[in-house]
């Protein structure tokens, strides 16, 4: 598993993962933070290329954050 910059929206840190799959692709996770909880979440679609799983990871984690979904 590959992790890339943290990123920081509000009070949570966000964390694109990767890791390349059997087939040569890459599978994308993102770690949501927020001071002593972390939540990973593994995301269903491969790329093609690391930076892409990582973009997409980066979305999907920001998109739970904004839209409230952490629960």
């Amino acid at each position: 598993m590959t992790f890339s910059i943290p990123h920081h929206v509000g009070p949570y840190t966000v964390t694109p993962l990767t890791s390349q799959t059997d087939g040569g692709d890459y599978a994308a996770a993102v770690s949501v933070r927020r001071g002593k909880h972390d939540r990973v979440f593994r995301l269903v679609p491969v790329f093609r290329s690391a930076a892409e799983a990582t973009g997409y990871a980066l979305v999907q984690g920001r998109r739970l954050i904004l839209q409230n979904q952490l629960g």
